[in-house]
């Protein structure tokens, strides 16, 4: 199993490029499943998630061809798709496979797909997707770990069609709108998602089907309205820069020290989070298609609270509160999202950071310095975290079970060397 070694304290400087979004990327991969046109997407990152995502839709029939050396370009063909089922076998590492669903139930009138397995950092559960598919006409069982659904047959025999509905969540939900809106697109007549996630991938998955023909207005809002059309065809279409690795950047640069430029960052995604870093010291500045940071000494210490999108993200907690262990002063970080995100918690203590943990709150005091230990990834974002307090950490500092890291960085390591990080993967 991989680890990563770094030997901490060195100064970053230069220029990284940061690539596609992961979770941009998986349903747009997703997408394809509605045309029998060529999609081709561009931007696509190089990731373990991104591999499964290709492993399944291919097990279904789909022609993918990727060439990462060609602007991480993926070329789909859906036109033979022979087996519209997610099976457990492919989707128990990766949850966001659930997002054939709505696809295949909106081109085909029938899917199959498992249940996604446990999730280290806390339950994401499914019923909102079947509540909204059930309520535009299918039929869904669940048994024996599978979502299995059909849209009722027409008068003719032919597979039958999505209808039109307006949909409200209980909460707010990522997958779940991204879900009901690709469904939408072939359904008949009008859906109207309420309480709609507003994240940025929702953004680009929604451009990318207009381009494929879809008609939607309001991505962006809490209501997204999507009049549906008979067929879709293909496009080719560039995948968003990925925010969370742009905010693991940013707050590695900032827990170091140096100057660094992030080649196709958007800061306009990280609102909340560049907002934060300005407050501890860094110094940022941005423009079309970059963002350079520089930051020296220790900078402050920021309290926030994790909220859906444009509140602070989830997904950066563990990445800014790496920041926080040696800033100067005290935080509290409020996790509202996932009641196990803490995880990384015991791991940072490992290294000599002073961090207590009260129900949803973490209460940290910085200190002026950390040694490196052996520490051990518990999910994707806590692997960032680890990997931000060991650059910083006097000596060495190895990370166990980085396979969370390749989930969603790509490559990780390279990038940091590139800049001035001593960081190796062992084998």
């Amino acid at each position: 199993m991989d680890k990563l070694l770094i030997r901490g304290g060195r100064r970053l400087a230069g220029t990284v490029d940061i690539s596609g979004a992961k979770n941009a990327a998986l349903p747009e991969l997703c997408a394809a499943l509605l045309t029998t046109d060529v999609v081709t997407l561009e931007n696509v990152p190089g990731l373990q998630d991104v591999t499964t995502m290709l492993k399944l839709i291919r097990n279904m029939g789909v022609q993918a061809e990727r060439a990462e050396a060609v602007g991480g370009r993926v070329t789909l063909d859906a036109s033979g798709l022979s087996s519209p089922e997610a099976p457990y076998e492919l989707v128990k590492t990766m949850r966001a496979s659930v997002l054939a669903l709505g696809p295949l139930l909106a081109r085909f009138g029938e899917a199959t797909v498992s249940l996604p397995g446990g999730c280290a950092i806390g339950s994401r559960p499914v019923d909102q997707h079947i509540k909204g598919l059930q309520a535009m006409g299918s039929e869904i069982l669940v048994e024996h770990g599978y979502m299995i659904a059909k849209v009722p047959s027409g008068p003719d025999g032919q597979p039958g069609r999505l209808k039109g509905c307006r949909i409200t969540t209980d909460m707010v939900t990522v997958t779940g709108t991204e879900n009901f809106m690709m469904a939408a697109t072939l359904a008949e007549g009008e859906t109207i998602l309420e309480n709609a996630a507003q994240e940025p991938e929702i953004g680009d998955l929604a451009e990318m089907l207009i381009k494929m023909g879809a008609q939607i207005e309001g991505h962006g809002s809490r209501r997204i309205r999507i009049q549906g059309v008979p067929r879709l065809h293909g496009c080719t279409h560039r995948v968003v820069a990925d925010r969370i690795e742009t905010g693991t950047f940013l707050c590695a640069v900032a827990a170091t020290g140096g100057d660094v430029v992030l080649r196709h960052g958007r800061a306009d995604h990280l609102d909340a989070v560049i907002d934060k870093l300005r407050e501890a010291g860094a110094v940022i500045e941005a423009g079309e298609g970059f963002i350079r940071i520089r930051a020296h000494g220790r900078l402050q210490a920021q309290s926030f609270r994790t909220t859906e999108y444009p509140g602070f993200p989830t997904d950066m907690q563990a990445q800014f509160m790496a920041l926080n262990t040696i800033a100067q002063g005290a935080s509290t970080v409020t996790e509202t999202i996932f009641e196990n995100r803490f995880m990384h918690v015991n791991e940072m203590v490992r290294l000599g950071a002073k961090i207590q943990i009260e129900g949803k709150v973490a209460v940290s005091e910085g200190v002026e310095s950390l040694s490196g230990a052996t520490v051990m990834a518990t999910d994707l974002r806590a692997s960032a975290s680890l990997v931000i307090v060991g650059l910083v950490a006097e000596g060495q500092t190895i990370i166990d079970r980085i396979y969370h890291l390749d989930r969603g960085y790509d490559q990780m390591e390279a990038k940091l060397r590139g800049i001035g990080a001593d960081i190796e993967r062992l084998r």
